[in-house]
């Protein structure tokens, strides 16, 4: 089964991964290799940004 393309561009997970220290992990092993806590702070770090950038354009 395949996956579906992710909304996230991979320059803004690499970003954030940067910004939570995680992103030697995602350069050496690959993302499969992040932890699940980890990958949730990236995704609510994500959700920030866009309500940031949502509230921002109105």
């Amino acid at each position: 089964m395949g996956r579906r393309g992710g909304i996230m561009s991979e320059t803004l997970k690499a970003e954030i991964a940067k910004e939570l220290g995680v992103y030697d992990i995602v350069k050496n092993e690959g993302w499969g290799s992040v932890s699940s806590r980890d990958c949730g702070n990236i995704v609510k770090k994500a959700i920030e940004i866009a309500e940031r950038n949502l509230s921002n354009s109105q």
